[in-house]
C-alpha cells in the first residue's frame, strides 16, 4: 500500500520545530530517528499531514526536556 500524502519539513532549529508544531497542531508528527514510521504509513496505521524532522539537529549534549519536547544524547 502506499502512505497517505504528507508535506515533510526538516527545520535546522528546536525553535524552528517548535514553530512549525504550533502552526501545523495535531496534523503534524515528529521524526526524531529510530521509529518504524515506513511500515506503519504503508499500512496507513498512522497518518498525518506533516512530519517534522528534527534528526538534522546538532547532536544534543545532555538527556533534557524543552518545551514539550524530549531529546537524549546521540
Amino acid at each position: 500500500m502506499i502512505p497517505a500524502a504528507f508535506d515533510y519539513h526538516r527545520p535546522d532549529t528546536l525553535d524552528e520545530a517548535l514553530k512549525l508544531l504550533k502552526k501545523h497542531g495535531d496534523e503534524a508528527k515528529v521524526l526524531s530517528g529510530g521509529m518504524s514510521l515506513l511500515p506503519m504509513l504503508k499500512l496507513r496505521l498512522a497518518s498525518f499531514a506533516h512530519l517534522v524532522d528534527i534528526t538534522a539537529f546538532p547532536a544534543w549534549t545532555t538527556s533534557r526536556k524543552r518545551r514539550g519536547l524530549c531529546a537524549s544524547e546521540r
